[in-house]
């Protein structure tokens, strides 16, 4: 029912996870991540692989191991299909037998693609090849790679949802994006993106940390950046993406 990639961004240290599906909320259901490691649980979703795949993961343990322990587990493991990254930067996955063609996956250094019911292995190959050849931040080579996989053809029953989600050392999110119901999921992410550039993602810089409880609480950066941002954006004649509503006082 989906396609889905996981990736680390070496120079960075972010962690992100990027789906999309003809399935009603696909970005609620698949990504689970975390501060250091990431699970997809696609095609018959079991979300038990991602809550305790996640845990297990975050707490020390080797991809394989964990993947290799809740495939043993689960009588439907035949029906599933999983990736997964754990702490130390290794990649695993799994795609059951009566997963839905076409289904596979694919491993790379920093990233790996999992996909069912999908057009073909283009799908997974595209998403691979656009992600290694993008530049920008880790959400827009996300975004990217998966933009590429649906023009080689993407889910074979169509277009509903997507989800984004980018982790920078926490267990909270810095970014998490999701189109639960639309025409144009990924045209959607893309369109979220932006307007979380608008001044979103100024804020989430200063979020607070395990290192640092309180964050940043001085205004003055906060404004400045989206300050920069607003006429930089009026500079190149960019309206704003945002669809926000304002009240008059």
């Amino acid at each position: 029912m989906t396609w889905s990639i996981i990736a680390r961004d070496e120079a960075t240290g972010e962690i992100g996870l990027a789906v999309a599906s003809r399935f009603f909320a696909c970005g609620a259901a698949v990504p689970y991540v975390g501060a250091n490691a990431a699970v997809a649980t696609q095609a018959f979703v079991n979300p038990l692989w991602g809550v305790e795949g996640l845990a297990r993961l975050k707490a020390g343990e080797a991809a394989q191991a964990v993947l290799d322990d809740v495939r043993t587990r689960d009588a439907g493991q035949a029906l599933r299909q999983a990736h997964m990254l754990d702490a130390q930067g290794a990649f695993a996955a799994h795609t059951g037998a009566d997963c839905t063609d076409w289904c596979g996956h694919l491993i790379r250094d920093d990233h790996s693609v999992a996909g069912n019911m999908l057009t073909g292995p283009e799908v997974i190959e595209e998403t691979s090849r656009a992600f290694a050849a993008a530049t920008g931040t880790l959400a827009e080579r996300l975004l990217a790679a998966m933009r590429a996989g649906e023009a080689a053809g993407g889910d074979k029953r169509g277009r509903q949802a997507a989800g984004l989600t980018i982790h920078r050392g926490e267990d909270y999110a810095h970014l998490s994006l999701r189109v639960d119901d639309h025409d144009d999921p990924l045209a959607e992410l893309g369109r979220l993106l932006e307007v979380a550039g608008e001044r979103y993602l100024m804020v989430a810089e200063t979020f607070p940390t395990a290192g640092n409880f309180s964050g940043t609480t001085d205004r003055g950066p906060i404004d400045a950046a989206i300050a920069a941002a607003e006429d930089k954006r009026r500079a190149e004649g960019r309206p704003s993406a945002s669809r926000a509503t304002t009240t008059e006082a």
